[in-house]
């Protein structure tokens, strides 16, 4: 059975807390509290933990509805943006999930909806099922700032992601403005990876630096000849020149040494990105790391010219924190 997740999963989750994200409001959230579906780690099961309320659970769950209507929850999403798909997420909530969800969307960015606010219906109704991961896609190019899931009627839900595009208006971005062009906010995402055995290669280009060193990205150790390595998608065409390589929290499994490659690619598929990289040309030659410490560039980044991807090589293997890539953008018009 093919068990390949769509390629909209590979995009930003646009309902992560650790970019902002709140649950503003739920009908009711009496048994597990509203703000738990937008967490980040995946969802928790605690044998015979209970609170006051019942039995402890890790997502947005209400009471048993004894009359009519149903439940939703409204979520201000971290980042506006074009959503192309969602995952609603049952795991743990097997006698206790909704049998069925839809997924309404709003655009309001000067605050939260009001009763006048317009929602558009983004994903109909869809049956669920306990215990499950629903991936669904959505075809709607219009950028939405809040999200409102309707659970009906009640029930559990341990987790929502919502995968898209931010909202970035690059039109509004002078050429000569230097920006993290990788940065999640500024659409920058994580491709494709030879390892994430301890983090997730996403966590390379998260806003701030590491809380600790599980907020980062470290490869298994390397028993074998060869390196890993990490390919990131910027979010904007342009010319890098600034390089800033972030090793917070890894001490005894920082990477000896690291070097990056880049290049404009106008063809081909994510899938095939890691292929095309073994021809990419040398961005940043080799460079020593150390422990916990910031590493700039400036003076030692080749002038390859406009690009579009890069592949982080780590020397042989270990963990990295952030990797910001402070450029101009591309201006065709310019060009």
């Amino acid at each position: 059975m093919d068990v390949t997740p769509p390629d909209f999963t590979k995009l930003v989750n646009l309902a992560s807390s650790r970019l902002g994200t709140q649950a503003i409001y739920a009908t009711d959230d009496f048994f597990a509290d509203k703000q738990r579906l937008v967490d980040d780690s995946e969802a928790q099961w605690k044998e015979d933990v209970y609170d006051d309320n019942g039995k402890w659970m890790d997502g947005w769950e209400s009471r048993r509805k004894r009359g009519e209507g149903y439940d939703y929850c409204i979520v201000r999403l971290g980042l506006a943006g074009v959503i192309h798909g969602i995952d609603i997420d049952t795991s743990h909530f097997t006698g206790n999930y909704p049998p069925s969800a839809s997924l309404d969307a709003c655009y309001s960015p000067d605050g939260d909806p009001t009763e006048n606010s317009e929602w558009h219906e983004i994903q109909p109704s869809t049956s669920l099922s306990g215990n499950s991961h629903h991936v669904l896609p959505v075809s709607d190019d219009r950028a939405f700032t809040h999200v409102r899931l309707n659970i009906y009627p009640d029930g559990g839900v341990a987790r929502l992601r919502v995968f898209g595009n931010p909202n970035m208006d690059w039109s509004g971005i002078a050429p000569y403005q230097e920006l993290d062009l990788v940065a999640v906010e500024h659409g920058g995402r994580a491709l494709a990876c030879n390892d994430q055995h301890f983090g997730h290669m996403r966590n390379l280009i998260m806003p701030g630096r590491g809380i600790n060193m599980g907020d980062g990205w470290e490869t298994a150790r390397r028993r074998e000849p060869g390196n890993d390595w990490v390919i990131l998608s910027l979010g904007h065409a342009g010319d890098i020149a600034r390089i800033v390589v972030d090793t917070a929290h890894f001490k005894g499994n920082f990477p000896d040494s690291i070097s990056i490659q880049a290049a404009n690619v106008k063809g081909g598929t994510d899938d095939q990105i890691a292929t095309q990289s073994l021809f990419w040309r040398e961005l940043l030659p080799n460079q020593k790391m150390s422990a916990d410490n910031l590493h700039e560039y400036a003076d030692q980044i080749n002038d390859i010219g406009t690009v579009t991807h890069v592949r982080v090589n780590i020397f042989p293997d270990g963990g990295v924190s952030r990797v910001r890539l402070f450029g101009t953008k591309f201006d065709k018009d310019l060009a």
